[in-house]
């Protein structure tokens, strides 16, 4: 009788998912042993032995459920993060979840009055730097909006807003038109825990007030003079207050 063989996705998927285990598995016991937490201690959090823990620091979980490990990144305080690569076959959808979160924000502008331009080149010089969002009204506020799936960097993300806030403002030292910014972090877990692990950092960079942002952006009220963040919801297609963790709490 004929044996059948694996077809060759399979293979190649077995071969990706054990490396893909090696790596998760050196990363739990990496954070595990940042934090002070024992393998014991672990397992009681997610519900396995102390064994198993060890078993999959090891690298061998490639047919560990994806639940536990989204749980053992919960319980270390690593949101685990899954999903296809970008699809080299349609590049004209490689950046979609960014794009839908900008489809958002100049759909709900533009019905509170801004006139919204996409991807603006915020340096003439170097056509490469371009703001997310640049919002304009006929009284001639402006505001620069920039859009975060994920941070790779937060300080480099900062000095980067930094710079296109200076540069704008410098073309626009004659007219004396104030230039406002406000981020919009994407709602995921990864930019919750950013939030709750860095309250000081973005209090001290955001300080108008994100409520009334989410008006002035979403509503057309009056818009803050001091940079603002605030959440995007594009499954829910709104916009919502982000609530700081106030001073002296974590």
């Amino acid at each position: 009788m004929r044996r059948l063989r694996h077809p060759q996705a399979v293979t190649t998927g077995l071969r990706e998912a054990q490396a893909i285990a090696a790596n998760l598995g050196r990363d739990t016991r990496t954070t595990r042993q940042r934090r002070h937490i024992k393998q014991a201690e672990l397992g009681r959090l997610v519900g396995l032995g102390q064994s198993e823990i060890s078993h999959l620091e090891r690298g061998h979980g490639a047919r560990t459920s994806i639940e536990m490990w989204v749980a053992i990144g919960i319980a270390l305080g690593r949101p685990i993060s899954i999903g296809f690569s970008r699809d080299v076959v349609d590049p004209a959808l490689q950046d979609a979840g960014h794009l839908a979160a900008q489809e958002l924000t100049l759909r709900l502008t533009a019905s509170a009055g801004w006139r919204g331009r996409f991807e603006v080149p915020s340096d003439p010089g170097a056509p490469s730097h371009s703001t997310d969002i640049e919002l304009s009204q006929p009284d001639g506020r402006i505001v620069l909006v920039e859009i975060w799936n994920r941070f790779d960097d937060l300080g480099a993300a900062v000095r980067s807003s930094d710079r296109k806030l200076a540069d704008l403002e410098g073309r626009r030292v004659s007219t004396g038109t104030p230039v406002g910014a406000c981020w919009l972090l994407v709602d995921t877990s990864a930019n919750h825990q950013v939030v709750r692990r860095y309250p000081a950092i973005l209090r001290s960079r955001f300080v108008g007030p994100s409520a009334a942002w989410v008006g002035a952006l979403a509503s057309g009220g009056t818009v803050p003079t001091r940079p603002g963040i605030a959440w995007i919801d594009v499954r829910s297609g709104r916009l919502r207050p982000l609530r700081q963790v106030p001073q002296g709490r974590r």
